[in-house]
Parts: structure tokens; sequence; C-alpha cells
């Protein structure tokens, strides 16, 4: 396997996604665990080459990243979100990933579920079979 095919797939699973349909991870997975998912950037970062960790600046993961969602984060969520704040500004205010925000707007019904959305589409990501 090819080193950009292997941080496509690290990637998707810390951002909570399935890296072959795209869709987010339940909230009880394994894969939504905060320990996990630090562990899954931690993986990410050390496949950079030294020469590119030394010169990027260093990014972790939002601070509720994985985190249970409380019943009142929900309510604030979808209150801002009805308020016309973007996803952006929700992924700030909430600590979480953009794809966090929509996966969460999406299971409301609020948004199309992230795998539909063009931004956070895996390249190469196959969609699952209705078999499998």
């Amino acid at each position: 396997m090819d080193q950009d095919k292997a941080r496509s797939i690290l990637k998707a699973l810390a951002e909570g996604l399935d890296p072959r349909s795209g869709e987010a991870f339940p909230a009880d997975s394994p894969y939504q665990h905060p320990d996990v998912i630090r562990a899954l950037y931690a993986a990410l970062e050390a496949m950079h080459p030294r020469a590119d960790r030394r010169d990027a600046p260093r990014r972790s993961a939002p601070g509720n990243a994985g985190k249970p969602w409380s019943k009142e984060e929900d309510e604030r969520l979808l209150a801002a979100f009805a308020a016309g704040l973007s996803i952006e500004a929700l992924a700030a205010q909430h600590g979480r990933s953009r794809t966090g925000i929509e996966a969460r707007l999406a299971k409301y019904g609020k948004v199309p579920p992230p795998a539909a959305l063009p931004s956070t589409r895996l390249r190469g990501a196959q969609p699952a079979s209705p078999t499998a």
C-alpha cells in the first residue's frame, strides 16, 4: 500500500469516517474514542517525512473530538445551526471537527450525510457493497 493511500485511510478513521464508505461511525464506535482518535492523528503525523514535521505547524484534533455528545450540546448545536451559523463556526464553538459537526447535523436530518458532501469525500473510496 502506498503512503498516500495509508494516510487517506488513517485520516478518515481519525475523522470518524469509514474509509470505504465515507459514512460516519456511530458514537459508540471504538473509532470515536478520544484516545483512539489521538493515536490515529499521532500515526498520521509520524508518517510525514521528518523535514515536513519540523517545518509544519503542529496540528491536533479539536478538543472535543471523539467525545460523546450530550443532549444539551445537541440542542445548542441545532439551535445555532437553525440561527444560521456556518459549519466552521459550529466546529469552533463546539471544539469538534467540521466532519464531526456535519455527521451530527446529518443524524438529525439537517444536512446530507458527510459521505454525500463533496468536501468530505475520500479520494479513491469505494462505496460499501450492499451485501457487505
